[in-house]
C-alpha cells in the first residue's frame, strides 16, 4: 500500500513496485484518513490485506505521525501482519529517531522508491513469504 498525497509520486512508486515483479496489486490511498478507513474495513469488504505500507510523513489533514497513532489503535492482528516503511522526502535525523519509536515501523526511506530498494526489502523481510 502506498499512502501519499502526491499523485505523481504514487504513479512512479507503483511503477517501480511492479517493475520489481514482487507484487501485482498495489493499493494506493492519497490520504492517511483514506488508508485508515481501508484498513478498518478490509475484513468487512473482503479487501486485500497489505503486507507492507509505504507511508509519507507530510500530508494534509492527517500526517504520517498522526496515522501511526491511529494505526496503533487498530486490531493487533493488523499491526502484526502489516509492516510500515516511512517513505518521505525528509532526511531529518529527528524524524528518523521518531520513526524508530514505533515497533511496527520497520524502516525509514527517502524518496524516490526504486526497484532496488523494493528488492532489498523483499530479501530482508519477505523472503519466506509471498507479497
Amino acid at each position: 500500500m502506498l499512502v501519499d498525497d502526491d499523485k505523481s509520486d504514487n504513479f512512479f512508486h507503483e511503477r517501480e513496485i511492479k517493475k520489481a515483479a514482487l507484487s501485482t496489486v498495489v493499493i494506493i490511498r492519497d490520504s492517511a484518513i483514506d488508508a485508515l478507513e481501508y484498513l478498518k474495513s478490509m475484513n468487512e469488504k473482503n479487501d486485500l490485506k497489505p503486507d507492507l505500507i509505504f507511508l509519507d510523513i507530510n500530508m494534509p489533514k492527517m500526517n504520517g505521525w498522526e496515522f501511526l497513532i491511529e494505526f496503533s489503535q487498530l486490531d493487533r492482528v493488523i499491526q502484526i501482519n502489516t509492516m510500515i516503511m516511512i517513505l518521505t522526502t525528509s532526511n531529518n535525523v529527528t524524524d528518523r529517531f521518531r520513526a524508530k519509536a514505533w515497533s511496527f515501523v520497520s524502516g525509514y526511506l527517502t524518496k524516490p522508491l526504486t526497484k532496488e530498494i523494493i528488492t532489498d526489502i523483499h530479501k530482508t523481510y519477505f523472503l519466506q513469504k509471498d507479497i
